[in-house]
């Protein structure tokens, strides 16, 4: 069965997705907005920041299989870069970010008849957000619609956001979560979902937040994959009792990220050899974040790589999530040798045998991050073992994988 792809941008779960495709033999074409060829002479004439940053949308497919749509979203990157922030605005603005999505999907919602005259295909696979004209469309023409859902569906986030402005009021200013969104959008997200055949999702977690009534739709779940272990063996110096523990969160900084009660649990950890880094971006004014805890290190924001070395300077990754889809930033943190304390609302519930590769902490609970992250630093001893089991148990989760599961499921729902 041939089918067409569509995602706005491309992450590493896309770019896995389309390898699969490509190499099962069932790509007829990919929509995007934006894609970039690495021999393009365009950029060699742009500054080397935004060289870097095009290269990103470059997609290992032959280019007569790209279908771009690039308009609004290099009209987005540009007003991003010069500070033009009325376009930008939520929902409103031409080219903010519902506004490329938006006309995104009208665009492989147009095109789809023609790729379907030529290729016969049986289906569309496309994303939350840039589907709805794209399966209105399919369904027309009587293909299959394949919807993935990287983060659980939006009313549980929308629930658990509202309960955190009544528990934490002065982090009302950095929720994160999406709160601004208009029904408008929710009702689009539902609409999306009621006209899919299979969902799509990465964890546990995503799955049982679907609404009752799709909970019996079909439904894949398959985790992500892991980016490359490091070759090196964990380091010694993690054992020494004499050097601070060093806890590494990765994320928007954000209660919906859970740093609120990461921050509170340090502040129960005084006495405790153990120091917080926080690399993320900010959602408030720094200070607002000093006022909550003010012992923490902030890095910024870094290329990729540069993001693993900061991860293999530390000891232990913690990420007390109220709701994701699956943070790969875990995977990461445990390919390079870090043991996690998360919650099951991270969507890794799975990535944690108990007390070898990390701990399991309840979302809302500082004391049980707390103790978790006492237990660690008073028992260094452990944590040689447990990076090592990190390092392997991060290993089993494979891209290849990844795909093959979703793309059996595929098959059988052409079947």
């Amino acid at each position: 069965m041939k089918l067409l792809f569509s995602h706005p941008a491309g992450n590493q779960n896309v770019r896995a997705m389309l390898d699969g495709l490509e190499t099962a033999g069932m790509l007829a074409r990919f929509t995007t907005t934006l894609a970039v060829s690495p021999d393009s002479f365009a950029l060699k004439l742009v500054p080397q920041g935004l060289s870097r940053d095009l290269l990103r949308r470059r997609f290992n497919v032959p280019r007569e299989k790209i279908l771009q749509r690039p308009s609004r979203e290099i009209a987005r990157a540009v007003c991003s870069r010069l500070g033009w922030t009325h376009p930008l605005r939520h929902e409103e603005g031409f080219a903010s970010i519902d506004g490329v999505l938006q006309d995104f999907d009208r665009f492989t919602a147009s095109v789809l008849p023609r790729v379907h005259r030529e290729h016969g295909l049986g289906a569309v696979y496309t994303y939350e957000d840039s589907a709805l004209d794209t399966f209105k469309a399919a369904k027309a023409l009587g293909l299959k619609c394949v919807y993935d859902l990287p983060i659980s569906y939006w009313e549980v986030g929308r629930r658990l956001m509202e309960e955190e402005l009544q528990r934490l009021p002065a982090w009302a200013g950095a929720l994160g979560g999406g709160m601004s969104d208009s029904p408008a959008k929710l009702e689009r997200k539902a609409q999306e979902l009621a006209l899919a055949d299979l969902v799509v999702v990465p964890s546990r977690f995503v799955a049982d937040s679907l609404p009752s009534w799709a909970a019996d739709k079909a439904k894949v779940l398959s985790p992500f994959g892991s980016p490359a272990t490091i070759a090196a063996p964990p380091r010694e110096a993690a054992a020494d009792p004499s050097r601070p523990l060093r806890v590494l969160f990765v994320g928007s900084m954000g209660q919906r990220k859970g740093l609120a009660d990461l921050f509170q649990a340090m502040q129960l950890l005084k006495g405790e050899n153990i120091e917080l880094i926080v690399m993320g971006s900010l959602l408030a004014d720094l200070g607002f974040y000093r006022s909550q805890y003010p012992g923490f290190t902030h890095e910024k924001g870094r290329p990729h790589a540069e993001v693993l070395t900061l991860m293999r300077s530390c000891d232990v990754f913690c990420l007390p999530s109220l709701y994701e889809g699956r943070a790969l930033v875990m995977q990461e943190a445990m390919s390079q040798g870090l043991p996690v304390v998360i919650t099951p609302n991270t969507g890794g519930e799975d990535l944690v045998i108990e007390g070898k590769t990390g701990f399991l902490v309840p979302i809302r609970s500082p004391e049980k991050i707390a103790e978790k992250l006492a237990w660690l630093n008073q028992n260094r001893q452990a944590l040689p073992a447990m990076k090592e089991a990190a390092i392997q148990h991060a290993a089993s989760y494979t891209w290849k994988n990844y795909s093959e599961v979703v793309l059996d499921a595929i098959r059988k729902l052409a079947r």
